[in-house]
């Protein structure tokens, strides 16, 4: 919930974005949605769908002194990671192409955050389908 916040923070823009949070998609939720509002569509901004994952430090066998050394190639191989991401992948996967049937004309850019404890965050970007 923290990192959650700290984005929606970061990134809250309801002039351009119709910002949901836990949005509801076919009985499951989206962590994040920022769907363009349909009077700014005239832009070069893109919808937003990011899925958040937690992994605690425990859990993955570290210290925040050993996750904050850690260089991003190795990181990014820690298994609870690699988990992580894949499960997160798979629900923007879904999710996007709900919100695709539900509003049509989306620009969509999907990310994957997973943040190791509160040390260390990394993310996914997918590909366009």
């Amino acid at each position: 919930m923290t990192l959650k916040t700290a984005f929606l923070t970061l990134l809250y823009n309801d002039i351009i974005y119709i910002m949901n949070s836990e949005n509801e998609i076919d009985c499951r939720y989206a962590d994040l949605t920022m769907i363009i509002r349909p009077d700014k569509r005239y832009g070069k901004v893109f919808d937003v769908l990011i899925e958040f994952k937690f992994i605690k430090l425990k859990d993955a066998g570290m210290s925040a002194e050993q996750a904050k050394e850690l260089p991003e190639d190795e990181l990014r191989r820690i298994p609870e990671i690699v988990k992580q991401m894949e499960d997160g992948e798979k629900q923007v996967k879904e999710y996007g192409e709900k919100l695709e049937q539900r509003h049509g004309n989306l620009r969509l850019q999907k990310f994957v955050v997973v943040a190791l404890g509160f040390e260390r965050v990394c993310f996914s970007k997918l590909k366009f389908q």
